[in-house]
């Protein structure tokens, strides 16, 4: 938990004004200004990105890649990216880096291609790193280098060429070349050859040279190309074959400070005379580890001889089981002595008594069962190792003079009990104290007065059951105590008096429980500051307040972990659990199976700027559980099963930078997130049953959009409903039909409408007549619902006259006397029944709806008249308005049809019926005059007529 959670702070360290932005498979990392990170490792990448946001590539100064499946480096990929500084491009596939690839990397310092597949490192690869200073190329296929793959590389200090297959120095030759190489590694390439004379050049600057695990047979050195060496590397050279080296001259290297020579396969005196031939060098460090070395050897005895001015001897990995007393005489200059995984049963008393100013001793994963006083009272050591031995108890002389150490490893032994004080009372300088993997079943009494400069005390994955009163009283000084992964259930009151500087307390994974911590057990800690609690077995039952809530007195804590309570969990968190954690600024409470935060809970936290409560069953949280710390600037919520962040939403956490809610139950995020969350620039919100719908619209765009705030992996986020868009990614989801274009609105409606008028035009020009027939019948509708028209059972008049005043003497002379007198229908006559002083459209509507039927005397004066042409309007208005045939027209004359107005046109569409032509010949007229006076007795109701009323009109054109 405290590894990730140190991940966790190393990711989102950066300043409030960092500017951020979410990128398909990378996350940008801004350290203000231009110091743009952006992290794409480790995600699927098959190429590199090929788009970058306008306002990022001139922000850019490191670019990670790695750990992905990237086969070809091409010419664009980085050609905006010209502030790069820092590119890593390692473990993946590369093959091919077309040429000009870093033509626009002009200020890149380090290039990391560590792990790839390359084969050949061909001319112009490195065309315009002019500013390198780093190249990074191990564990790819090399086999070849061109003369001038490294020829603009004018600055390069540091070259990686390891693991390989550069078989000779001469296919090295361009490598070599670089006079301002400071370090270079060339092992495990399989040379089998070592020889100056095939360098060309002297390497005036190269201090360290690697050519570690190559099969090498022979080193001759004998020129001074090396002259300025200070560190060689030849660990694990001969592969099982014996090695020659050949020094002409002691001073070729008289630079060399250190000499790595572990598991080389050469025997002990080859080793010997090897060092001896560097008599002109003074060698500080010198590695021998591995390499099968024995007590009877006499190999440290001859070093110490050859070089008295070493520093640091590491043995560690030989079969050493015990050293002579004057071994060490002359490595009287020794400050570090490693001799760590031998097979040491004892160490003579005797054996460092010359080792007057060593600091540093391992005796680590040894087989000591006994801690020897003269070791502990060397005058110079600080630091001794004695873990992964097998002491089972320690036993100091209680000396006068206090022993220098400051740093005693006991840890991973078989120590089983502190049985007394004075155990530790000849360590008065100690400040470390290592006591942890043993196996400790108690502390029967506290620790000695005389550790009173003791700052550190580990004591985890021991045996302890109970920490008793006064244990750590003496232990003024201490400031960070560890007591992890025991067994402890038990802590007497006042088990931590005397700390008053303990900052921090490692208390997690024991068995403590709820009734020890209602004890004040941590009474008199005033200055704690970190209180690890996690993995212990708090229970409550109810969220009800407590009597003695447990970190009442941790003014100074600032953090508090209690996450991951074993058996069945914390389940219920008391509303004054927290009280008195007023400086608490990271609470970490996820993984304790509680269901309900009491509105309250964290009114005693004003100052919390971390809180993690992830992995609990919180279907829901009240607002008012954040609106209590508003100075969150970190809050972990995953895996809660929250539907909404309403909760964090309505809060307005105006500090928060980092909000992670992965694994909830989020279907959509609302816009107003940002601005409640203003100083927002980290989001995580993976692993939720999105929606792919109009609900995310303005979250995508936001995500993709925003510069300030960062959506984590967003484009890894997919799509849970509806089941067509299931597992999609959200990111792809087309949000064109979300959006209101008021252009393609305008544009919409302006072809609608150019559409519409010219279907009318259209429409007009060939049905003309069966539009009018729609238009009268809806404005007889309206009619007759406005003036509420009942159907006449009586009526005035048989007939309505229309016609002319140049066809009155017809109607006079003929009509008349025919209709009237004749056959006895009384007509409606204009000159003889229009009620005097009444407007004429009045009298013409009142009187053609008093009568039965109307009849046109249809001639070429009628057809021009204005007032017969209302009057054939409100005889054809009546004939839908009532919709009745109650229309006669009988032409006196033949008329073309191009002459007839719309009303007449109408009618024949109406009914091809009762048009009746006066006829030309006199034999004729009796006919015409029967076909009237039978159209006069036709029912209108729009029934069938009788046959010998089908009159007829002139063809249309």
């Amino acid at each position: 938990m405290l590894a990730q959670h140190l991940a966790l702070v190393v990711l989102v360290m950066v300043p409030w004004g960092a500017t951020c932005y979410s990128l398909k498979d990378c996350v940008v990392h801004s350290l203000g200004g231009e110091n743009t990170k952006v992290l794409c490792y480790k995600v699927g990448l098959l190429k590199m990105p090929s788009s970058w946001p306008s306002w990022l590539p001139s922000m850019v100064i490191s670019l990670d890649a790695s750990q992905n499946q990237i086969s070809t480096l091409q010419q664009s990929d980085f050609q905006t990216l010209s502030q790069l500084r820092v590119l890593n491009v390692s473990q993946n596939e590369i093959h091919t880096i077309e040429r000009h690839t870093f033509s626009s990397q002009g200020r890149l310092e380090l290039l990391n291609l560590t792990a790839n597949r390359l084969t050949v490192l061909s001319d112009s690869m490195f065309s315009g790193l002019v500013n390198l200073t780093t190249l990074l190329l191990s564990h790819n296929n090399i086999t070849a280098i061109e003369k001038d793959a490294f020829a603009e590389l004018q600055r390069l200090t540091v070259i990686n060429l390891a693991s390989n297959k550069l078989q000779t120095l001469d296919s090295l030759h361009a490598v070599f070349e670089l006079k301002t190489l400071v370090k270079m590694h060339i092992g495990d390439n399989g040379l089998h050859n070592f020889l100056t004379e095939d360098l060309r050049v002297t390497l005036m600057n190269l201090t360290e040279l690697d050519f570690s695990k190559n099969p090498l047979s022979g080193i001759n050195v004998t020129s001074n190309v090396l002259q300025n060496l200070q560190a060689l590397d030849s660990s694990f050279i001969g592969m099982g074959q014996s090695v020659t080296w050949f020094l002409e001259d002691p001073c070729f290297l008289k630079g060399l400070k250190s000499l790595f020579l572990n598991r080389v396969y050469m025997k002990p005196p080859e080793l010997s005379d090897h060092i001896q031939g560097l008599s002109c060098s003074s060698l500080e460090n010198i590695q021998l580890a591995n390499l099968n070395l024995t007590d009877s050897d006499n190999l440290v005895e001859k070093i110490c001889s050859f070089q008295p001015n070493l520093r640091n001897l590491q043995l560690q990995g030989n079969n050493f089981t015990g050293l002579k007393k004057d071994v060490f005489e002359n490595c009287t200059a020794l400050r570090h002595l490693d001799l760590s995984m031998n097979h040491f049963k004892q160490v003579s008393k005797l054996t460092f008594r010359h080792l007057n100013m060593l600091q540093v001793l391992s005796l680590a994963n040894n087989q000591l069962i006994t801690v020897a006083d003269d070791i502990l009272h060397l005058p110079s050591l600080r630091r001794l190792d004695l873990s992964y031995n097998k002491i089972q108890d320690i036993f100091l002389n209680q000396s006068a003079t206090s022993s220098s150490l400051t740093h005693l490893n006991l840890g991973s032994n078989k120590l089983i009990e502190i049985w007394s004080s004075s155990q530790f009372q000849a360590l008065g300088n100690l400040l470390e104290l290592q006591l942890g993997i043993n196996h400790l079943l108690d502390i029967a009494e506290p620790f000695s007065p005389s550790l009173m400069k003791l700052i550190d005390l580990e004591i985890s994955k021991n045996k302890l059951t109970s920490i008793r009163k006064h244990t750590f009283i003496n232990l003024s000084a201490l400031q960070t105590l560890n007591l992890a992964a025991n067994q402890i259930e038990s802590i007497e009151l006042g088990a931590f008096d005397g700390l008053g500087h303990l900052e921090t307390l490692l208390l997690c994974s024991n068995n403590i429980a709820s009734p020890l911590l209602e004890k004040n057990i941590f009474n008199g800690l005033v200055s704690l500051k970190n209180l690890q609690f996690f993995s212990n077995v708090i229970s409550y039952d109810s969220s009800k307040p407590i009597a003695n809530p447990p970190f009442l007195h941790l003014k100074s804590l600032q953090i508090l972990a209690i996450n991951s309570q074993r058996h069945l969990g914390l389940q219920n968190l008391p509303a004054n659990f927290f009280e008195g954690l007023v400086a608490v600024q990271k609470l970490h409470a996820g993984n304790l199976a509680v269901n309900y935060l009491d509105p309250g809970i964290f009114q005693y936290t004003p100052d919390l700027k971390e809180l993690d409560i992830s992995n609990n069953p919180l279907t829901s949280i009240n607002q008012a559980v954040f609106e209590a710390v508003p100075n969150l600037t970190e809050l972990h919520i995953q895996q809660l099963g929250l539907k909404t962040l309403d909760a964090v939403i309505e809060a307005k956490l105006s500090r928060l930078i980092l909000l992670r809610a992965t694994g909830n139950q989020l279907q959509s995020v609302k816009l107003s997130l940002p601005n409640a969350l203003p100083s927002l620039l980290f989001l995580d919100i993976g692993q939720n049953p999105f929606t792919c719908s109009c609900d995310n619209q303005d979250f995508l765009n936001w995500s993709v959009h925003d510069r300030k705030t960062q959506v984590l992996h967003f484009y890894t986020y997919t799509c849970a409903y509806p089941e067509r868009y299931m597992e999609k990614l959200l990111y792809n989801f087309d949000d064109a039909s979300c959006t209101v274009n008021l252009e393609l609105i305008l544009f919409t409606c302006t072809s609608a409408g150019t559409i519409l008028l010219m279907a009318c035009c259209m429409l007009y020009h060939l049905c003309r007549w069966h539009v009018a027939y729609a238009y009268y019948f809806l404005l007889a509708s309206l009619y007759d619902r406005k003036h509420k028209r009942k159907t006449r059972s009586k009526y005035t008049y048989d007939a309505f006259v229309s016609y002319n005043r140049h066809d009155e003497e017809w109607v006079i002379n003929d009509l008349l006397p025919t209709l009237e007198e004749r056959n006895q229908w009384k007509v409606c006559l204009h000159h003889r029944d229009f009620e005097p002083g009444k407007p004429i459209l009045d009298n013409i509507v009142e009187n053609i709806y008093a009568s039965r039927k109307t009849l046109c005397v249809i001639s070429r004066h009628y057809l021009e008249s204005e007032w017969c042409s209302s009057e054939m309007q409100v005889a054809s208005f009546r004939l839908f308005d009532e919709r009745k045939d109650v229309l006669i027209l009988i032409f006196l004359e033949e008329i073309p049809t191009s002459r007839l107005s719309p009303y007449h046109r109408m009618r024949k569409l109406v009914k091809k019926k009762t048009y009746l032509c006066w006829p030309k010949m006199q034999e004729e007229i009796p006919v015409f005059w029967q076909k009237v006076n039978m159209a006069l007795k036709t029912k209108d109701d729009g029934g069938e007529d009788n046959p010998i009323l089908r009159g007829t009109i002139p063809d249309e054109d």
